[in-house]
């Protein structure tokens, strides 16, 4: 399956989960095992053998960085939303369009471990960034920056610098 395929399963809810909004459901491609064959092997191929380790943005970050890091032979580790893990080392807060929000990781890989930060997609770039200051808090190094789809009107590049994103909507 090439990507276009791939990205031609995702679908547009209107109006959710507030009118206005439209929502973008990756469900149908990570139910198709083709299509998820192709955008996994898409987001590790720029990437390949430079990182130890994936880490992955709760919620569907957790998907596709299970996904990655099983591609590349290598682990996956969480950000979670606050209050989550049992050991959290560090946290980071950030500004939401309609609040803030808090992202925090527990410190179980060696400092100086190279880290793929791997989310579902970059809209204004304040989860990634916090994820990426959170990366560098704890003393890993970040690999690189992957998303499966970037909403480009939101101008989240320019926050988080570069990403390797497959789907620019």
């Amino acid at each position: 399956m090439n990507l276009a395929a791939a990205e031609a399963l995702i679908a547009t809810i209107p109006d959710f989960p507030e009118p206005g909004v439209q929502f973008k459901d990756i469900s149908p491609l990570l139910a198709d095992p083709a299509a998820l064959r192709t955008v996994i092997a898409e987001v590790v191929a720029p990437f390949e053998g430079r990182f130890d380790v994936v880490a992955g943005i709760e919620a569907r970050g957790f998907m596709l960085a299970g996904a990655v890091a099983i591609a590349a032979g290598v682990g996956m580790v969480p950000i979670r939303k606050a209050g989550k893990l049992p050991r959290p080392a560090a946290s980071v807060s950030y500004d939401l369009e309609y609040g803030q929000a808090t992202i925090e990781m527990s410190s179980d890989l060696p400092r100086g471990a190279r880290v793929l930060l791997v989310d579902d997609i970059l809209a204004t770039g304040g989860t990634l960034l916090a994820g990426q200051r959170l990366l560098a808090d704890l003393g890993y190094e970040l690999a690189g920056t992957a998303v499966l789809m970037e909403l480009e009107a939101l101008g989240g590049r320019a926050v988080v610098g570069d990403v390797h994103s497959l789907f620019r909507i």
